[in-house]
């Protein structure tokens, strides 16, 4: 699995029918969201792009649309690891109606997805295999329901020794998934059904948003320095004779 999201929408009901006739919106009109989103930032044109190619845009880069019934906004810094946390100006944004969130890395096996209704709070799921549970507020939905009675669990990866059990009772992948279909109509792995949106053919307008103090840029910068410090070198591994996998060295390659 390689899937990564990072979405936010602003609905009148299920977003689905706004992205299945969604057309071309203007550009001065979607800037005005970004910037209502994004107050005090510095926002500039950006190349336009698709959902499909955008739904996990690049660090200060914000993709989004406005349709008929919704506002959709794919921007990594709109997606909490604590959805719940979601601030003030963006409930506001969405006051009266479904706000939506999803996102997952699948660097991680990270998942995220909550919904309020009418700045309610309803639901609220964010897990992965290293965090456990973050957060789990409200009542499951149906297509959760599944993952929790344990009919999708983590198999062993053939081959790999001294494999510990996975320690959720699912891939939040593979639910998020299925989160993706019921919450905005369209998976990005897995084969598409006629009912799909069609992700590759909704428009996008692009917008280089930033911190025009930089400190926003530093501190991000900051944060990944030391990831790359706690990740230590890379290490390799070959499969054995025996189908297992070993370690080898650089040396050996």
């Amino acid at each position: 699995m390689g899937a990564k999201t990072a979405l936010l929408a602003f609905a009148e009901g299920d977003i689905r029918p706004a992205l299945l006739s969604a057309t071309r919106s203007e550009r001065a009109e979607t800037e005005a969201l970004v910037r209502r989103v994004h107050p005090d930032y510095a926002v500039a044109p950006a190349e336009d792009g698709t959902l499909w190619d955008c739904v996990y845009p690049p660090d200060d880069v914000t993709y989004a649309t406005a349709l008929a019934g919704a506002e959709l906004f794919c921007d990594r810094r709109l997606v909490l690891d604590r959805p719940s946390e979601l601030p003030e100006h963006l409930l506001k944004a969405g006051a009266g109606r479904r706000i939506i969130m999803h996102a997952m890395h699948s660097v991680v096996d990270w998942l995220a997805f909550a919904v309020w209704e009418d700045g309610v709070l309803v639901r609220s799921l964010s897990l992965s295999p290293d965090g456990g549970i973050q957060e789990n507020i409200g009542e499951p939905y149906d297509f959760e329901l599944p993952y929790w009675a344990g009919e999708h669990p983590v198999e062993r990866v053939p081959g790999w020794p001294d494999q510990d059990p996975y320690p959720l009772p699912f891939h939040p992948l593979e639910l998020g998934e299925d989160a993706l279909h019921a919450l905005f109509g369209f998976v990005i792995e897995g084969a598409p059904d006629p009912g799909h949106i069609d992700a590759a053919g909704l428009h996008l307008h692009g917008f280089r948003v930033t911190d025009p103090s930089g400190r926003e840029q530093a501190e991000r910068e900051a944060r990944y320095a030391e990831a790359r410090r706690a990740m230590g070198p890379p290490r390799i591994f070959r499969m054995g004779p025996n189908g297992t996998m070993h370690e080898v060295s650089f040396d050996s390659l």
